[in-house]
């Protein structure tokens, strides 16, 4: 790495962010089942059929992990809870192992000196709301509420920060419209609704830590770069429709509380009943907006049914997961966050990093492509704060080589390669980087 603390602000914040089912290990500790266990259940969904039952089994190694992370001059770390280990149903009875296992991560990181950064939903929903409709049911809102407010009376006067949803577009289009993630639907207003659901569930967690007294609560959503394949007007008009079902949708609701015209014009009958009234509660205030970024999209329309287009395979260097490498993407949106929806407020790169095809030799993870990755997405970061972007922090996806959804096991985003037999860690060529150029 060639740059330093020395080239960021003095208050910038380095760190590193992972997610409860894609490290922890669900099998362990009382959590009840979730609509991933489900969906990883059912042939033909995740590679080989893999899990997250036992994944880097962090629930029983998390000393070694903090350790770990403390070593690599972080400033934050980025976790989530698990719904269904804190409230195996959903609803009602509450883990205490759960929590307990939540309390002793915080307390763990405080005493490394890493700020606690807590994320309330990463995807994993448990069966029992799945089986009452999931982000179907407008009351999945009060229910994610309620356990906002189970989890942060527990650990809410030692978090850093908080956010509710992570990447909204995942939960809510991915899953419910491509059907590429649980519950796996393709149903046009199963997703309608869940995007709107997703968004007042957000906004009812944000109260629920507001009544504890909490402060520092964020929004985090996921963004791609949509770009025209090609020069035609249609694939013009393909690519600034796919910006705003994955890019504006969320954030336009939360900041300007409102929809974007082109989406909600073809959601809007499949849109729940008053759904107008409730930007209000959407758009309850935050502190801070988190931004996930990795890679840019090609976009050329085309003749089959809404929203009528497809991507096309580009020409630049490309990651394990077959996703371009794009830094001006980041620094594009940082650009477009700040002047168009949060007019101020301080914004977090949340998670950026790559996919890697990287094996242990000799003890040794060399990934060289990793480093070449962060270092250009950080000098993008440089180029918004020279700008007048207030970015004030950036943290690395992931910690630990994880539990990659319906990819299983096998790509590699983690500083920290994990051999999925033995469980051993060992920091990558990036981690060594990352903490020789992040040490004080």
């Amino acid at each position: 790495m060639t740059f330093s603390r020395d080239d960021f602000p003095k208050d910038f914040l380095f760190g590193v962010a992972t997610s409860a089912y894609q490290i922890e290990g669900h099998q362990f500790g009382g959590a009840g089942r979730s609509h991933w266990d489900d969906f990883a259940a059912t042939p033909g969904n995740v590679v080989r059929g893999e899990n997250g039952a036992r994944a880097c089994d962090h629930y029983h190694r998390m000393d070694e992990d903090l350790d770990i992370l403390k070593a690599g001059n972080f400033d934050v770390y980025r976790f989530s809870t698990s719904w269904a280990r804190v409230m195996p149903e959903g609803r009602g009875a509450v883990n205490a192992e759960g929590l307990d296992f939540y309390d002793r991560l915080v307390d763990g990181l405080l005493e490394r000196g890493v700020k606690p950064a807590a994320t309330l939903y990463h995807w994993e929903l448990p069966s029992a709301l799945q089986d009452m409709g999931g982000w179907r049911n407008r009351d999945i809102a009060d229910w994610f509420a309620d356990y906002t407010e189970v989890v942060m009376r527990r650990i809410g006067d030692r978090v850093w920060s908080a956010a509710p949803i992570n990447e909204p577009w995942c939960v809510a289009w991915l899953s419910h419209f491509l059907g590429h993630h649980a519950p796996g639907l393709r149903d046009i207003r199963a997703a309608t609704r869940a995007m709107h659901h997703v968004l007042l569930a957000h906004g009812r967690s944000i109260q629920a830590m507001r009544g504890l007294g909490m402060q520092n609560l964020g929004a985090v959503c996921n963004f791609e770069h949509a770009a025209p394949a090609d020069g035609s007007e249609a694939s013009g008009k393909a690519a600034r429709l796919y910006d705003g079902i994955y890019n504006r949708w969320f954030l336009s609701a939360m900041f300007n509380k409102e929809y974007p015209a082109e989406v909600l014009e073809a959601l809007l009958p499949h849109m729940p009943k008053g759904w107008e009234q409730d930007f209000e509660v959407i758009g309850a205030p935050v502190d801070w907006c988190g931004l996930n970024y990795y890679t840019r999209k090609l976009i050329a329309a085309d003749d089959g049914s809404w929203p009528g287009l497809h991507e096309v395979d580009g020409p630049l260097p490309k990651t394990q997961m077959g996703w371009e490498i794009y830094p001006e993407g980041l620094e594009f949106f940082l650009n477009r966050t700040h002047e168009g929806y949060t007019r101020g407020l301080p914004l977090y790169v949340t998670e950026n990093g790559m996919a890697n095809a990287d094996v242990l030799r000799a003890g040794e993870v060399h990934d060289p492509e990793r480093s070449r990755y962060i270092e250009a997405h950080l000098a993008a970061v440089r180029r918004a704060i020279g700008a007048g972007v207030p970015v004030a922090g950036y943290y690395v996806w992931s910690l630990l080589d994880n539990y990659e959804w319906s990819l299983g096991y096998d790509k590699r985003f983690g500083l920290v390669h994990v051999d999925f037999q033995s469980l051993q860690r060992t920091p990558k060529a990036s981690y060594h980087a990352l903490a020789r150029a992040l040490a004080r």
